[in-house]
């Protein structure tokens, strides 16, 4: 019996990012992708690639919809599923007031298991494959939330959250404790199967300068280990900042200062920087990860496309739940598309698609290993359906190029529009079952 799985379909991936490139990405109406030992082999024209099937290939047809990578939400709050939605005039009230209150309860293992199965289902019905996730400050927190993923392989960065000041006391850590834990974790869960630590300080404002100083001891130990962590999203939490560290030349320079800008290392929101700072970013290989949904529902501002993109600063998208509003990656790419157009830049489906994908593999330095379907790459992949809905469907057949199909299903796509999800070759979620 083969142990080649082949999938038919309209086939899209990236190789580069097509606001820097003419030849960007990769289209095959009709066509195949193949996958062996759960690593893509090949992915062409059906015309071409057919009889290079092993006899008795069985091929699932897949006609009529996409494939391409499974998306890569490069910042979300596995804690925070259940207060998705909650109301609060800012970013600040809202932690305090549902936040912390939420993440209490992830001392408990057993709660902890329900909401991280609950979240990786949400995520695989939505098409994500591959995210950066914060737990909570309680190592039963990454516990739970590694085991889910693990149980149906999926590529992840996650870390215990960092927290010695500016919290509450029930959850509250030391600088000693918390990267005592930290380290723990890593070496409990960092390269088992495809988990990955993430170094996880909350935000500035919520770790002494010790807490910083140790966190970036464990980044210079552990090089292979992520950083994730926020960065001006708000002006309050800015000022306050500035309050704290009045020493520092900006909010991103309380990082730097602590070794804690770097390859591997994921700063979320970025709103609220300057061009020194983007610039530092872009030297250190540090990436962006922008919430326009969560940005929008906080009220914390609009993302500068053109200054990022004038110092080639790494982007990804995220969705940011629960400040963030959906799981969804196509219904972050309407808000982001929004969020551009507000800031005016004029973001191409094509390049949203790329940032959900090839950009977010790029930002977590993971290109060749998820992201795209070049030869050996794991074969995570999802299967879009351009008529998930009477609209999207009355809409994409009147589409005359690929962009404005792609356009459609990113403005008009949600969870409906992904018919499949594919993790190292296997399928890990159904529409409707």
């Amino acid at each position: 019996m083969s142990t080649v799985k082949a999938f038919r379909a309209s086939i899209l991936h990236f190789t580069a990012d097509p606001a820097m490139s003419d030849k960007a990405h990769s289209w095959h109406e009709d066509g195949l992708l193949v996958v062996v030992q759960g690593r893509v082999l090949a992915a062409g024209d059906y015309d071409r690639l057919k009889d290079t099937l092993p006899p008795g290939t069985q091929v699932r047809d897949y006609r009529g919809k996409i494939i391409m990578p499974g998306f890569i939400d490069t910042h979300i709050h596995y804690p925070q599923t259940d207060m998705i939605a909650s109301p609060a005039p800012g970013l600040l009230p809202w932690l305090d007031t549902y936040t912390f209150p939420t993440e209490r309860q992830f001392k408990d293992p057993e709660h902890a298991r329900g909401v991280a199965d609950f979240f990786v289902k949400e995520l695989l019905r939505c098409g994500t494959t591959t995210a950066m996730v914060y737990c909570t400050v309680h190592q039963e927190s990454v516990d739970a939330f590694f085991g889910a993923a693990e149980a149906h392989n999926l590529r992840v960065a996650a870390g215990k959250v960092m927290m010695d000041r500016h919290c509450p006391d029930f959850l509250q850590d030391t600088a000693e404790r918390g990267a005592r834990e930290s380290e723990e974790l890593i070496h409990r869960w960092h390269n088992k199967g495809r988990n990955m630590y993430a170094l996880t300080p909350r935000f500035a404002p919520t770790s002494t300068e010790a807490q910083l100083a140790m966190c970036g001891e464990l980044a210079r130990a552990y090089p292979d280990t992520y950083v994730q962590t926020h960065v001006a999203e708000n002006t309050d939490e800015v000022a306050w900042v500035k309050s704290l560290f009045p020493e520092a030349r900006s909010y991103l320079d309380v990082y730097d200062k602590f070794g804690l800008l770097r390859k591997r290392s994921m700063y979320a929101h970025c709103i609220w920087l300057d061009d020194e700072d983007r610039a530092r970013m872009a030297d250190t290989g540090a990436a962006v990860s922008m919430c326009a949904t969560s940005n929008l529902f906080l009220g914390s501002g609009l993302f500068d496309f053109a200054a990022a993109d004038r110092q080639q600063v790494a982007l990804s998208l995220a969705t940011d739940v629960g400040g963030g509003t959906s799981f969804s990656m196509l219904q972050t790419m309407n808000e982001t598309y929004k969020v551009a157009r507000m800031g005016g830049t004029y973001l191409p489906a094509l390049r949203m698609f790329y940032m959900a994908t090839l950009g977010g593999a790029r930002s977590m330095q993971l290109e060749g290993t998820v992201g795209n379907f070049v030869a050996g790459a794991e074969a995570d992949f999802v299967v879009l359906d351009p008529k998930a809905t009477p609209l999207l469907e009355r809409r994409t057949t009147r589409c005359d190029s690929l962009e404005e199909l792609l356009f459609a299903v990113a403005l008009l796509g949600d969870d409906r529009t992904v018919a499949a999800t594919y993790a190292a070759g296997a399928q890990v979620h159904q529409r409707g079952e």
